[in-house]
């Protein structure tokens, strides 16, 4: 477990005043506000965590710490998260990857992906892509799922159950390539780290991490689950325009805590989040990263309700391919 401490902001921030408000009387009075991340340091949630808590420290006028707890595909953090006091006091960087896609793969959870929170809104969303090595012979789509319908083709994933399995099982079925076989990994890194060495030829992981090697060349992709381009990778055509509509989808993080967090607390995280993601300077982050906030903001129940919708969906495909992460 690390801890990372953010108190207060730099001038810009002391500067905006639209994130300046008055403090309620009950909360937050006490100690520090902690933002669990449920994954590592150095890792997607890690870093929206990171971004996002200078922030959230000036505007509430108390010290947010960021606590990693990490293990089995994120369910420690958020199970931590589920059974936490609802005082205000301990927030959580939620994932598709655990309320999503652990919940449509997993025979059980120790907690109710949607009963046991308060969802306040969703922060970002990072589309997965397929990646090769730049060497790679496959340099389109159509060659890559051409290959695999005669000679194995392996792709890695962060996991058994991950979003990355899922839509690499869903290309194998829409694209009729019964040889797409899959490589779990515990995590994005050693995926990567193989894909390098040629141990596998494909890897689909959210574009968050793979940004720069697709800029210098090291990494070609031959599909990105967007339902458009992306401006600053534009030469990367989607997975719909290349035949495969079903394959757009993306990986969000949002804010949750635990149920029951008194309303006033609730009404006032919510009424942040679309302030702080509307910051110049994470805005320019966000674009680097290729990770960014909705095009208009996904609150309280509309981002319960995406939640849902989402189970619900990939539940279904995990049930068509038979993918258990168990």
């Amino acid at each position: 477990m690390q801890r990372r401490s953010f108190l207060g902001a730099s001038a810009a921030i002391i500067g905006t005043p639209a994130l300046v408000q008055a403090q309620p009387a009950a909360w937050p009075t006490r100690g520090s506000i902690r933002l669990v991340a449920q994954f590592p340091p150095g890792g997607l949630v890690d870093t929206i965590a990171r971004l996002m808590a200078p922030s959230l420290s000036q505007a509430l006028g108390q010290t947010v710490l960021i606590e990693n707890r990490a293990g089995a595909g994120g369910v420690i953090g958020t199970d931590f998260v589920a059974k936490a006091p609802a005082d205000g006091y301990t927030l959580l960087v939620s994932h598709a990857s655990v309320h999503v896609f652990s919940t449509a793969t997993l025979p059980s959870l120790p907690f109710d992906p949607i009963a046991d929170f308060t969802h306040m809104g969703l922060l970002v969303e990072a589309p997965n892509v397929l990646l090769v090595k730049a060497s790679s012979p496959f340099r389109t789509l159509e060659q890559y799922v051409t290959a695999a319908r005669t000679q194995p083709v392996r792709f890695g994933s962060s996991g058994i159950g991950s979003a990355p399995h899922l839509l690499g099982a869903m290309l194998s079925g829409e694209a009729n390539a019964p040889n797409l076989d899959h490589v779990p990994y515990r995590g994005s890194a050693p995926a990567l780290q193989d894909l390098m060495g040629e141990q596998i030829e494909s890897l689909i992981d959210p574009v968050t991490t793979n940004v720069q090697m697709l800029k210098d060349g090291s990494l070609r992709c031959l599909g990105i689950s967007t339902a458009q381009r992306l401006p600053a990778l534009a030469t990367i055509p989607t997975f719909a325009e290349q035949g495969f509509p079903r394959l757009t989808s993306a990986q969000w993080l949002g804010l949750s805590a635990p149920k029951n967090l008194p309303q006033p607390i609730v009404e006032r995280l919510t009424a942040l989040i679309p302030q702080i993601l509307a910051r110049p300077e994470l805005a320019v982050r966000f674009e680097d990263l290729q990770t960014m906030p909705p095009a208009a903001p996904v609150l309280g129940t509309a981002f319960t309700d995406r939640i849902k919708a989402e189970i619900n969906e990939w539940t279904g495909v995990a049930r068509r391919y038979s993918i258990s992460a168990a």
